[in-house]
């Protein structure tokens, strides 16, 4: 098939493929980061469990439970519940790696707790979002299947919505570990140095986040444009 960039080459999808690559590596990069940093322990002695509890309790949050639950990086706040779910890596760990981790998801409760509105965004087109990332793809291929360019259309726009959720996260965890790391060092949790540790970790993460949502908006655009080529 033709694309009109000469040779039959579409940049969009050799980007797109380049782009599912760099996820690969900012995802084996924030593994390695935290194994390095996992075995750095903080002067403090807290446990990751510890550490959030002292936040919380820092800050006049009572409402909150601080629970762990399996697997390897798995940790995440959920407002559902109001639960900080720390993961095996995290919960009993006094590391700085563990440490910054779970500050990062109090982060997150601060966020709720005060109506962080880019968290609300995020909060509110969940939803959608899961739709869009289940449902917006197969709709676009269907569409094409039957070369139906409505249903195309209609397919961009669902998967569109799992694309705002990716871009909307970026905020939300950069202003997380942001607050994170202010804590840490205002409490005497971690010193200037461990901090420095403690932030290499959670950018690597967050670099996690960038090449994700960056490689939902080349792939929606990619769509975009295959749509506008058929009906030319």
């Amino acid at each position: 098939m033709y694309y009109g960039y000469g040779y039959g080459i579409d940049p969009l999808y050799i980007l797109t493929i380049v782009m599912a690559v760099v996820c690969m590596l900012a995802s084996y990069r924030v593994n390695s980061v935290y194994r390095k940093y996992d075995q750095v322990r903080s002067m403090s002695g807290m446990t990751g469990a510890q550490v959030a509890l002292e936040i919380l309790r820092r800050n006049g949050i009572t409402d909150v439970i601080v629970q762990h639950v399996a697997g390897n990086l798995t940790d995440h706040y959920d407002p559902r519940t109001k639960t900080v779910n720390l993961s095996d890596a995290t919960y009993g760990s006094n590391s700085v790696a563990a440490v910054g981790v779970a500050a990062h998801e109090c982060g997150h409760v601060l966020q709720h707790h005060t109506e962080y509105l880019p968290l609300k965004i995020r909060t509110a087109i969940v939803p959608a979002a899961n739709i869009g990332s289940r449902a917006g793809i197969p709709i676009v291929i269907l569409g094409m299947f039957m070369s139906y360019s409505p249903l195309i259309t209609i397919g961009i726009w669902v998967f569109s919505l799992a694309v705002l959720f990716q871009v909307i996260t970026l905020p939300v965890e950069f202003d997380a570990s942001h607050r994170a790391l202010g804590m840490l060092t205002e409490y005497g949790i971690l010193g200037e140095e461990e901090a420095a540790d403690s932030r290499k970790v959670l950018t690597a993460a967050a670099m996690t986040y960038v090449a994700s949502a960056a490689a939902a908006v080349v792939q929606l655009l990619r769509l975009i444009l295959l749509n506008n080529r058929r009906r030319d």
